[in-house]
């Protein structure tokens, strides 16, 4: 059976991505557009029936022009949800993408920072106003493991410093409880004061530009790059960098993944065992730089 699709309920389902991050909501509007592209060099003149068949041959197009592992299953999960959406508004039966299966990605393991180079990052005296601001943005994301848009989109009022919590909204608006570390405490402690002098009243966000405005995802990536230059470390800072090593500093401490979960806010656990991974590449580091009868040496 086909499923014949309107451009109307592609309009209709992009507006129903409202609730998804940004990054998502562009992403697959470039998928969908390139999905429609496709189907209108096969019938340009008349709506087409979409099936399995035609799903197949466009996972193909996607192959030959090059797109990764990953940005392919993107696609497919992009048109999925197009057809998982017709589906609830009574407009399709079934959905076409089911049981075209995408290509396997290699699994990349996240970069982290070992202890000490965290520490190195983290070991900066504050010698301005921004300085102050990014020291307490830096401590927070590595105490609280906060993806970016999770720090910027913090309010004053989500953190309680006397109880040492702040309320996190992540995917979907998905809310957590986190707890905030001692040091990011008194980060915190030394920011707000200088935040003051910059914001508004009604300006709710934690951290935010000499305007005081809330800052924005992209300054934070320059930021840290440069903060991570001035400390002398080597490798090339972003911010989820910081998330990936508070759950691998973590998991290597306490063992608990399930706790892990928990402070990162997955839903599938399955997303937090890459962390075990990380765990076994130190163990097996210690191993070959230690052991009498490793198989490498150093």
């Amino acid at each position: 059976m086909s499923t014949a699709f309107e451009p109307v309920s592609i309009d209709d389902y992009r507006a129903s991505l409202r609730q998804a991050s940004v990054h998502t909501q562009r992403a697959y509007q470039r998928d969908l557009a390139q999905f429609l592209s496709y189907c209108q060099t096969l019938t340009p003149a008349f709506p087409l029936a979409v099936d399995s068949h035609v799903m197949r041959g466009f996972l193909a197009h996607l192959h030959r022009t090059g797109l990764a592992p990953r940005s392919i299953a993107r696609s497919l999960s992009a048109v999925r949800g197009l057809f998982d959406f017709l589906i609830k508004q009574g407009r399709a039966q079934e959905n076409p993408v089911s049981g075209v299966r995408p290509p396997k990605a290699p699994r990349r393991l996240p970069k982290v920072l070992d202890v000490d180079q965290a520490n190195r990052l983290l070991s900066k005296s504050p010698e301005s106003t921004l300085d102050c601001r990014d020291l307490a943005m830096w401590e927070l994301a590595y105490s609280c493991g906060l993806r970016v848009s999770e720090l910027v989109g913090l309010n004053v009022e989500a953190v309680d410093l006397e109880a040492g919590e702040a309320r996190v909204f992540g995917k979907g608006r998905k809310e957590r409880l986190v707890p905030v570390g001692r040091q990011a405490v008194a980060a915190l402690r030394a920011w707000l004061p200088a935040r003051a002098l910059l914001v508004m009243d009604e300006e709710p966000a934690l951290f935010v530009t000499l305007q005081g405005s809330r800052l924005g995802v992209r300054v934070v990536q320059v930021r840290i790059k440069q903060w991570a230059l001035r400390q002398g470390l080597e490798t090339s800072l972003h911010p989820h960098m910081l998330r990936h090593s508070f759950a691998s500093h973590l998991l290597e401490s306490s063992g608990d993944l399930r706790a892990v979960q928990e402070l990162l806010g997955h839903s599938d656990i399955r997303t937090t065992q890459i962390y075990t991974h990380l765990d076994f590449q130190h163990l097996a580091k210690v191993y070959d730089s230690a052991h009498p009868h490793a198989r490498r040496k150093k």
